[in-house]
């Protein structure tokens, strides 16, 4: 049996930063893996902000088109990229371990979002963190904020920003904890489905690839992302809205907590679950308790 495998990636520095860790570990147990480098539709478009887990699979589809093709032999994503439905001939086929979930904040003028005076200038790419952001703090001039991690802080850096908002775990992975300023609690900020989580993805029932990912796959993470992704799925997808949703297995219990936001942030909704039912289970009484909760307080929710 070969053990070589072609691994494919975008080609941003976090992207080939993950890709490489995960090669690294197939190293480690005997596989010989090379990297290709596939440019997807949302590394093209520079002139528009994609939401998290876009229905267009923009930063996934020509990744899988490799897969199915048979041009790699598997796909490392961030989760959080990846729509709510895949096709049906490709498979996720591992989840590593997941790193810190949470948002934070790399601040200019102050020391905590607290601090930050009235009209303070922050930036983000995300619509789910304004509405969050402006929920705790109306009073914030939230913009928007484009472009990979190094010019986000570079802006910062440069004044056109007193804050931006950003995940722990991009920070993390490129060893740039230091610049992180304040972890956003979930009691303000829920991030979204599968935030900190990677996906290796593979074209389903392809044994070889599942032996070599095995010792890669965290049980844990895998269920309380697949919970994270059907309350996505049960929500269109690809919704463009404020969504944030957490889950977190301890013991043989999921616990779960969501957001779901007006996008001005002046409508709120979470909710919290906890319980021992599957995670396909939890995640659609959490979708249906949101839908519920949407249609009570007018918050419309487009597919």
């Amino acid at each position: 049996m070969s053990k070589q495998l072609k691994l494919g990636t975008r080609g941003s520095l976090l992207a080939l930063t993950q890709s490489r860790w995960v090669a690294n570990q197939l190293a480690q147990h005997g596989w010989d893996v090379v990297l290709e480098v596939i440019r997807t539709t949302g590394d093209r478009i520079t002139d528009r902000i994609f939401s998290p887990g876009d229905g267009k699979g923009v930063f996934v589809a020509e990744l899988e088109k490799a897969l199915q093709d048979g041009s790699i032999d598997l796909a490392v994503h961030s989760m959080k990229d990846l729509p709510g439905e895949m096709p049906a001939d490709l498979t996720l086929a591992a989840v590593p371990v997941r790193e810190d979930p949470r948002d934070v904040l790399v601040i200019r003028t102050a020391p905590t979002l607290a601090a930050l005076p009235a009209g303070a200038v922050v930036g983000t790419s995300s619509l789910r963190r304004r509405a969050q952001l402006l929920a705790a703090r109306p009073e914030l001039t939230v913009t928007d904020l484009r472009g990979n991690i190094d010019t986000r802080l570079r802006k910062l850096d440069e004044g056109q920003y007193d804050a931006i908002c950003l995940a722990a775990a991009g920070l993390h992975r490129l060893g740039q904890a230091e610049r992180i300023t304040e972890y956003q609690d979930t009691t303000i900020m829920v991030p979204p489905v599968g935030q900190g989580a990677l996906a290796i993805q593979a074209r389903a029932g392809d044994e070889r690839i599942r032996e070599a990912l095995a010792t890669l796959h965290h049980e844990p993470t895998a269920l309380a992302v697949r919970a994270e992704r059907v309350v996505l799925a049960e929500l269109g997808g690809g919704c463009s809205i404020p969504l944030g949703v957490l889950a977190i297995v301890s013991d043989d219990h999921l616990f779960m907590i969501a957001t779901l936001c007006s996008t001005d942030g002046r409508k709120v909704i979470r909710e919290e679950m906890t319980g021992k039912e599957t995670p396909e289970t939890l995640g659609i009484a959490m979708a249906r308790q949101l839908l519920a909760r949407a249609n009570e307080m007018g918050i419309a929710i487009p597919h």
